[in-house]
């Protein structure tokens, strides 16, 4: 008997409690060079990601019973850094979005939305997913024109000059090496470092980030490292070479 030969797809996880919605998304996943699967809760989604680990899960922000997206965004993240989560909600409200984020999603989608539209996203996330991958202490991690320390705490330029950093300058350089390819809020970040030198009104992540392109970007004017996440906030994006 022949075996069949194994199914290289990208397989991807649709989370959506709705049958014909999920159906519908399943096959057109299918038609468009995924590996689907769907599931209509988050037991079954726990199952499934034991049983076959995907590379990407679209997740419904609203499900029935006891788990809702954000949580199941929480087990995801922390079972892979790697396994692409995208927040699909059912409307464009900037809380939902900024929440999932920060829980460990990597993008969010608004209902209704446009195939197409769906698939550049899914795209993208899963490039970065199979990109970057987080610093790790002791490494030297490229940021711009310069190269930050994580063991010695301190930043050169390429040409070796030392660029002097405070301290929270440092710590939210920091952040942004261990979650590249990751948007972060202002929120979040602001909690993150607040007891780290961080002054304690709205906009301080807005100059602090100035300040820090200033130092690492080519052109601070049109940043490429440290870039602004419109509606969420900021992410650290590696350069290519």
């Amino acid at each position: 008997m022949a075996l069949r030969p194994k199914d290289t797809r990208p397989h991807v996880i649709v989370v959506e409690d709705e049958q014909f919605q999920r159906e519908t998304l399943v096959d057109f996943l299918d038609e468009n060079g995924y590996r689907a699967s769907g599931v209509d809760s988050g037991m079954a989604l726990r199952k499934l990601v034991e049983k076959d680990p995907p590379a990407l899960v679209l997740l419904d922000l609203r499900l029935p019973g006891g788990e809702d997206g954000f949580t199941l965004a929480r087990f995801l993240r922390e079972r892979s850094r790697k396994m692409g989560i995208i927040m699909v909600t059912a409307s464009g409200d900037t809380v939902d979005q900024v929440v999932g984020l920060e829980t460990g999603a990597d993008d969010y989608i608004a209902k209704p939305y446009e195939s197409r539209a769906l698939l550049s996203r899914m795209k993208a996330v899963l490039r970065r997913a199979g990109g970057a991958e987080a610093a790790t202490p002791g490494e030297r991690v490229r940021m711009g024109k310069c190269l930050l320390d994580l063991e010695a705490r301190r930043m050169t330029a390429l040409s070796g000059e030392e660029i002097p950093l405070r301290a929270g300058e440092f710590e939210l350089l920091k952040i942004f090496a261990e979650n590249p390819n990751r948007p972060l809020s202002r929120d979040w970040l602001l909690e993150t470092t607040s007891h780290r030198e961080m002054e304690a009104f709205d906009r301080a992540i807005d100059i602090r980030i100035l300040r820090i392109r200033r130092k690492i970007e080519p052109d601070p004017a049109h940043p490429t490292s440290i870039r602004t996440v419109r509606g969420a906030g900021y992410m650290f994006v590696p350069p290519e070479d």
